[in-house]
C-alpha cells in the first residue's frame, strides 16, 4: 500500500501541483510537462531503487536510481541508471569526458545538489550539473525517478526528462 509522504495523500497523482512542490517538479512544471506522483512510505533502512520499486508497484528497470559522481576534468554529473542494475563507471567515464570517475561521497551529497540519499532527483539540484540518462529509457512510454525528496517519486516519459534535466542519453549500464 502507498503511504503518503509528508503532505501528500496516498496514492498515485497526475497533477504535480496537487502534492508537496518540490524544486523538480516546479521546474517539470516550467517546462509544460504534466507528470504523475507517486507517494510511499519511507523506510530508513531500505531506499535502494528496487525497494522503492516494490513499494510503488513499478519493474524496478522502470525505477531509475540518480547517482552522482566526479571526474577530475567535469566536476560533478549525475547518471540515471534503472534501479535493478549497476553504473559503470568506465563508461560514466567516458561519456562525461573523464578518464576516470568515482561515486560522489555521502557526505557531499546534499551540500553539493540540495538533496539527501535517496531523494536525489537528475532535475532542480542546487547547481546546474551534467546529466546523463541511460539509454535503456527510452525503451519505455514512462519511467519513475525522485520527485526530490524521500518518499515521493514522478512518473515521466523519458524524453520529458531528458528535456526538464537538460539531459542526454548515454550507455551507462
Amino acid at each position: 500500500m502507498n503511504v503518503a509522504a509528508p503532505g501528500t495523500a496516498p496514492g498515485r497523482r497526475e497533477d504535480p501541483g496537487a502534492g508537496p512542490k518540490t524544486n523538480a517538479l516546479r521546474i517539470v512544471a516550467s517546462h509544460g510537462i504534466r507528470v504523475g506522483t507517486i507517494a510511499y512510505e519511507v523506510d530508513e533502512e531500505k531506499l535502494d531503487a528496487v525497494s522503492v520499486a516494490e513499494k510503488i508497484g513499478m519493474e524496478p528497470e522502470r525505477v531509475f536510481k540518480t547517482l552522482a559522481l566526479r571526474g577530475a576534468a567535469s566536476g560533478i554529473f549525475l547518471c540515471c541508471i534503472p534501479g535493478n542494475t549497476e553504473i559503470d563507471l568506465r563508461k560514466a567515464a567516458r561519456v562525461s569526458g573523464n578518464k576516470n570517475v568515482e561515486m560522489l561521497p555521502l557526505k557531499e551529497l546534499q551540500p553539493a545538489t540540495g538533496y539527501v540519499r535517496g531523494g536525489c532527483s537528475p532535475v532542480g539540484t542546487k547547481k546546474k550539473f551534467p546529466v546523463y540518462i541511460d539509454e535503456t529509457a527510452q525503451l519505455f512510454d514512462r519511467i519513475a525517478v525522485s520527485a526530490g525528496m524521500r518518499g515521493l517519486q514522478m512518473i515521466i516519459a523519458p524524453g520529458d526528462l531528458v528535456r526538464a534535466a537538460e539531459a542526454e542519453y548515454a550507455d551507462l549500464i
